[in-house]
């Protein structure tokens, strides 16, 4: 039986952006996730008070705009729903409780081979498909770093993704390991709650508000980096100040720059910084190591803490189940080409969503591979006698 389809892995932003430009051009697909729900990271793993951290224009998947009544920066609450409105408007089915476990292009027959563990019954089910589109994140594994004796700590020792809100931490001393937007947020939000919060800020970050960001976006498109990396750091020194007395140096590559160059992020600042200078958060360097309740630091301090949070990022496992590919991903799952080309391999393989360009370059992402799916589908509806609309829509499954 002939069969031209899309195999998507991970039902996440990426992956629900990719279904709908596929349905867009009437192309079949099937789409694989390991968790029981679309967007489980944030409908399962998020804090409460989370917001999309740039303006909703950069952040709206393909065909479907966010409400009009949705602020400039959505809530995760308002995403979630956002998410569940655009699986209904474009019929997206995906199979739930599947973990790729293998995923090989079958020179022979032109197909890959995606091989799944269907959580429920434990089966292995097989599937062939035309292309491959891994949509698996930039977010899939919660990663914690290794610290010497940390597993002596006797207390609540969590990651990101099990943080809430700071109602239970009140009154509690709190280490926030990570300065990144997830870290600075829920060190804010820990503070909030009464705790009292440190937080671990070991390499030098650029701070910016909404706006100094927004207003970086749009020049970014006009003028050279380097000019708006420029304005950003003035504007950001205007509004801040000296933040180097409170533990917190600025890097000399720009804001912009960086994100391009390494994907890292700017903080974006929703009142953190205040904390800290007045003290109701306290930035400590890197950790040396921990004895019991007390960690040790760089700077030769000792501290004691009831509860440490990680928010050290993620991880990603794709280089376990895809199989032979030494050219679009490299080895911690992030694509190894150069924008704009990132998103397209070789033999029908593509990524979306896995070029540290956010949620904006995930909806470009899966508006090119469909373009790019759509215009292969053209070439062999032209070479083949039997149309487009003929071949069979069905996916196989080999138990």
């Amino acid at each position: 039986m002939q069969k031209e389809q899309v195999i998507i892995v991970g039902a996440g932003p990426s992956g629900l952006a990719m279904a709908a430009c596929l349905n867009h051009h009437s192309i079949p697909y099937i789409i694989l996730e390991r968790e029981d729900c679309i967007a489980s990271l944030w409908k399962k793993y998020a804090y409460d008070r989370l917001h999309l951290h740039l303006d909703k224009q950069f952040c709206v998947l393909p065909h479907m705009p966010f409400p009009d009544s949705y602020p400039r920066f959505v809530s995760r609450q308002q995403f979630v729903s956002y998410l569940d409105d655009y699986v209904s408007r474009f019929k997206i089915s995906p199979l739930y409780r599947r973990t790729v476990e293998s995923a090989e292009f079958d020179g022979e027959t032109g197909k890959w081979i995606v091989k799944a563990r269907n959580l429920g019954s434990g089966e292995v089910e097989e599937l062939e498909g035309r292309f491959l589109v891994v949509a698996s994140g930039e977010t899939s594994d919660p990663f914690t770093p290794v610290i010497e004796g940390l597993n002596t700590f006797p207390g609540d020792v969590l990651h990101s993704t099990r943080f809430r809100n700071g109602k239970a931490f009140q009154n509690q001393k709190v280490l926030v390991v990570g300065s990144g937007n997830s870290g600075m947020e829920i060190a804010f939000d820990l503070a909030n709650h009464g705790a009292q919060t440190s937080l671990v800020v070991r390499s030098p970050v650029h701070i910016l508000s909404r706006d100094m960001i927004y207003l970086g976006l749009i020049l970014v498109k006009y003028i050279r980096v380097n000019l708006v990396d420029s304005l950003m750091v003035m504007l950001s020194k205007l509004v801040y100040g000296d933040l180097s007395k409170y533990g917190i140096n600025r890097p000399k590559e720009g804001p912009f720059f960086m994100k391009a160059a390494y994907g890292k992020y700017p903080i974006t600042d929703i009142g953190t910084c205040k904390k800290i200078k007045s003290q109701e958060i306290q930035v400590l360097p890197s950790i040396c190591s921990i004895r019991g309740n007390e960690v040790v630091f760089e700077n030769g301090t000792t501290h004691p803490f009831d509860t440490i949070v990680f928010c050290t990022g993620f991880k990603r496992s794709t280089n376990v189940w895809l199989k032979g590919d030494d050219y679009l991903l490299n080895d911690d799952g992030i694509s190894k080409l150069s924008f704009p080309n990132h998103w397209k391999g070789k033999n029908g393989l593509y990524c979306v969503g896995l070029s540290r360009r956010g949620l904006y370059g995930a909806a470009s992402d899966a508006l090119n591979i469909a373009d790019d799916i759509n215009s292969l589908r053209r070439t062999v509806e032209s070479s083949r006698p039997m149309g487009w609309h003929q071949l069979s829509t069905e996916y196989q499954i080999i138990r």
